[in-house]
């Protein structure tokens, strides 16, 4: 049985009572629900849990409330139709465990997505924390343990190949600043399509790419985003999802586009991030995030996230 748990708005989490595991810490991993495997190639201890339950007691609150969070933006991305069955990624970086990162089981439903079942990995592609019901995709680790390596202040990474993010991804004018939504990204970064993320060659083009940006388009491939925490990160997913939509609207109307003056573009997307800049170094502006709102509409659709 699932064990209910409800968002506190403060941001610690508030969990029912249920018996634990009587045995003490030092000896978990021999207990019947859980199996502790060898140690990775690279020198990680690799756990395998299969009591999902007990994920729970083996991490700290920090990245408790993470994994939460990040099932949260999984569940959000479901319910906004953003998923391509079980591909694409949205992945983070652990709270104080340098090197490590929360990523999707491959091959789970986003809409099934909990923060028990999320699978920490090293930045070599090592599991080191997992349900063990399912494994990591290759794809996956290369694009997102890249960006995540080479980018420290890429707390969250997400990728999407949505039917309107692939569409504009496509098209050699790219993403135009016909909406105020889509000003926000008139300087996102692109990369050419070179084949599947297979190999370390195509994620270093990836990073190499992006740079600073924290947008960046995906030709004949997708969007994907970083941001600096993870309501930051879903949030962009969300208006650049939107700016595609707009865009491939208007353009199905076949009459011309009215563009903006560039420079009332440019004015617009330099606002914006003047505003996101102080954010992210002073932890306050005039921005009122959605996150916590979404959290709790998540909580109302479905609050099996958090477990």
């Amino acid at each position: 049985m699932r064990r209910r748990r409800s968002w506190n708005w403060t941001g610690s989490l508030q969990t029912a009572s249920k018996p634990g595991c009587p045995c003490p810490p030092s000896t978990r991993s021999a207990c019947s629900g859980r199996v502790a495997a060898p140690a990775s190639p690279a020198g990680t201890k690799r756990i395998v849990i299969q009591d999902t339950v007990a994920i729970r007691d083996l991490v700290s609150q920090a990245e408790w409330s993470t994994r939460v969070e990040l099932a949260a933006a999984y569940r959000l991305v479901a319910h906004f139709g953003m998923t391509e069955l079980t591909g694409n990624h949205i992945s983070c970086c652990v709270p104080g465990e340098p090197g490590h990162f929360l990523i999707n089981p491959y091959g789970m439903l986003y809409e099934d997505v909990t923060a028990s079942s999320l699978i920490k990995i090293d930045l070599e592609g090592q599991v080191v924390l997992s349900t063990g019901e399912y494994g990591v995709n290759r794809a996956g680790f290369v694009i997102h343990a890249a960006i995540h390596a080479a980018r420290p202040d890429a707390f969250c990474v997400a990728h999407t190949h949505t039917a309107a993010g692939m569409a504009v991804s496509a098209l050699k004018c790219g993403l135009l600043p016909v909406s105020q939504t889509s000003m926000r990204f008139l300087h996102a970064a692109y990369h050419d399509f070179d084949g599947l993320a297979e190999n370390e060659a195509i994620g270093r083009k990836i990073v190499a790419d992006l740079g600073d940006h924290d947008v960046m388009i995906m030709r004949n491939h997708g969007l994907l985003v970083c941001g600096w925490t993870i309501g930051d990160t879903f949030t962009l997913l969300w208006r650049l999802e939107r700016a595609c939509q707009t865009q491939l609207m208007a353009m199905a109307c076949a009459s011309p586009l009215v563009e903006p003056d560039p420079a009332i573009c440019e004015s617009v997307y330099q606002t914006l991030h003047r505003d996101l800049r102080r954010k992210k170094v002073t932890g306050s502006s005039d921005y009122q995030s959605p996150w916590p709102a979404l959290l709790k509409k998540m909580v109302k659709l479905d609050p099996s996230f958090q477990d």
